[in-house]
C-alpha cells in the first residue's frame, strides 16, 4: 500500500477549485512511494458547492479515470491535513490505494452484498455517510454495523444549508432495474465497505467534561427526564449548577451550554461509591446531547435524546482543554499501537502477536460541525493538534451534523481513523 495522494483547495468558482485539487493530485501521484493508480477516491464538499455536487464529481471521474470509484459528502466545513475550510467554497479528495477486491462502495441502488454472495467479499467495518433526515437513523446505524464482521463502523452524518448530498458511485454495479447511478444521492446510507486485509486504526475524541457525578434515570416519559436516582429531575440539575428558576437569564445562558453524558454502563456494585468519570475523559460508551427545556410543572428536563430508565447521565459542558487533551491522547495511543504492536483487523482489536512497525498511508478524520477552529480558538486549530501528533500524514474529511463510531451515533465528537501499512 503506498501513500494515499490527497488534495484540498477552495475559490469561488469549483471548477478552479478542482482544476487546482486535480494538479495536486497528479503531482503527488507521479512521485516515488505515492500510489500511482489508485482505484478509490474519497470525496468532500462544503455546502457551498451542493448544487454543483453532480458536476464537480463528473468531473474527477473524467480527469482521473484510472479511479474507478468514489465515496464522499457534504459537511459545513471540510477538513485536509491541517486546514479546515468553514463557511467557504471548498472541496477536499484522497485517492486510496486498495485491492479492489477489499473494498466496495454502497448506497441505496447498491446495497452491501452479503458476505456469501459469489462475489466473496467480507466487509469487516465501512466508512458511513448519512442523511441525519433518514428515519430510524440510529438503529439504522447499528443494523448496517451488525453486517460487518468487525460490528464496528465509522464516518459521520452530512452537514449542509444546502442538500445533504452524498457521493457513491461504484464499478460492482447496482441494483436490477435501477437504471445508470449518477454517483450523488439523497437520504438514506452510503460510503464504503472494507474487507479484513485493509488493516484500520479508529478512535473516538470526546469534547465534553463532566461536571457532576454519575446518576440513574429511574424515571422519563420519552425525552422528558422525570426522575434521578428516584429525585425530581429538575430539582438535580438546579442544585448542582446552582440555578434558580427566579433568575430565567442566568438559567438560559447556563443551559446553552449544559449537555447530558448518557450511557448504558452497569450501576456500581451495592455499596460502592457513586462512579465519576475523569475530568475529559468520557468513554466511547458515553454519548453526549443537547438539555433543550425545562418542565417545572412535572420537575422534568428535556433532553435530546429518548433514553431508557436505567440509563446512566452526567451533566457536562464543552471544555476546550479537555477536548484539546483527549484529541491529543487519541493520536498518541494510534502511534503508539503502529509503533509498538500489530494492527488488529479493523477497529479496536487487540493484536495477537506483535509484529514489524506500520506506518500512515492515509486518514480519515469527522468532527463534529461544533468543534475545528471556532472551538478550539483559532482557525484550523483542530487540524494542527491531529497534524502535530501523527506527522505530515494524507488526510481529508469533514465537519459533520452528528458523528458515527463503533455502532453509536454521537455528538461534539471527533473520529479518526488511519489506514496503516507495513514500514518501509
Amino acid at each position: 500500500m503506498q501513500r494515499f495522494p490527497y488534495a484540498h483547495a477552495t475559490h469561488p468558482q469549483w471548477r478552479m477549485a478542482a482544476a487546482l485539487a486535480l494538479a495536486q493530485l497528479r503531482a503527488q501521484m507521479a512521485l516515488p512511494g505515492h500510489a500511482s493508480a489508485p482505484s478509490l477516491g474519497l470525496l468532500y464538499i462544503t455546502d457551498h458547492y451542493a448544487g454543483e455536487a453532480q458536476d464537480i464529481l463528473a468531473c474527477f471521474s473524467a480527469e482521473l479515470p484510472e479511479v474507478t470509484d468514489w465515496a464522499g459528502t457534504v459537511g459545513v466545513g471540510i477538513a485536509a491535513n491541517n486546514a479546515e475550510y468553514f463557511d467557504e467554497p471548498a472541496l477536499a479528495v484522497m485517492l486510496c490505494d486498495l485491492s479492489p477486491d477489499q473494498y466496495r462502495v454502497f448506497s441505496g441502488v447498491a446495497p452491501l452484498p452479503a458476505a456469501s454472495t459469489a462475489s466473496g467479499f467480507v466487509p469487516h467495518t465501512a466508512l458511513v455517510h448519512a442523511d441525519a433526515g433518514t428515519p430510524d437513523l440510529a438503529e439504522l446505524i447499528v443494523e448496517f454495523a451488525d453486517r460487518t464482521a468487525s460490528g464496528h463502523v465509522f464516518g459521520g452524518l452530512a452537514g449542509s444549508r444546502a442538500e445533504s448530498v452524498q457521493f457513491a458511485l461504484g464499478s460492482a454495479g447496482n441494483l436490477r432495474g435501477q437504471g445508470a447511478a449518477s454517483g450523488v444521492f439523497f437520504g438514506g446510507l452510503s460510503g464504503v465497505a472494507f474487507g479484513p486485509d485493509v488493516a484500520l486504526i479508529s478512535r473516538v475524541t470526546q469534547g465534553a467534561q463532566p461536571i457532576d457525578r454519575e446518576r440513574v434515570i429511574t424515571a422519563v416519559d420519552g425525552n422528558l427526564l422525570l426522575e434521578l436516582d428516584g429525585e425530581p429531575a429538575l430539582d438535580v440539575l438546579l442544585r448542582e449548577l446552582d440555578l434558580s428558576l427566579d433568575h430565567p437569564q442566568h438559567l438560559i445562558e447556563t443551559l446553552r451550554s449544559t449537555l447530558v453524558g448518557l450511557s448504558e454502563a452497569p450501576p456500581p456494585a451495592p455499596g460502592a461509591a457513586p462512579r465519576r468519570h475523569a475530568r475529559g475523559q468520557f468513554g466511547t460508551d458515553v454519548t453526549v446531547r443537547h438539555v433543550i427545556g425545562l418542565d417545572p410543572g412535572r420537575r422534568g428536563v428535556a433532553v435530546a435524546a429518548h433514553p431508557a430508565p436505567g440509563t446512566r447521565l452526567a451533566f457536562c459542558e464543552r471544555n476546550v482543554n479537555a477536548a484539546k487533551a483527549d484529541l491529543v491522547r487519541v493520536c498518541s495511543e494510534i502511534r503508539e499501537e503502529l509503533e509498538t504492536e500489530a494492527v488488529g483487523q479493523g477497529m479496536d482489536d487487540l493484536p495477537e502477536a506483535p509484529q514489524p512497525p506500520r506506518r500512515i498511508a492515509g486518514a480519515v478524520y469527522v468532527s463534529c460541525s461544533g468543534r475545528g477552529g471556532p472551538h478550539f480558538g483559532a482557525p484550523s486549530a483542530e487540524l494542527q493538534i491531529v497534524r502535530r501528533a501523527l506527522g505530515d500524514v494524507p488526510l481529508v474529511g469533514f465537519f459533520a451534523g452528528g458523528e458515527i463510531a463503533h455502532q453509536q451515533l454521537y455528538g461534539y465528537t471527533g473520529v479518526l481513523t488511519v489506514f496503516t501499512a507495513p514500514a518501509t
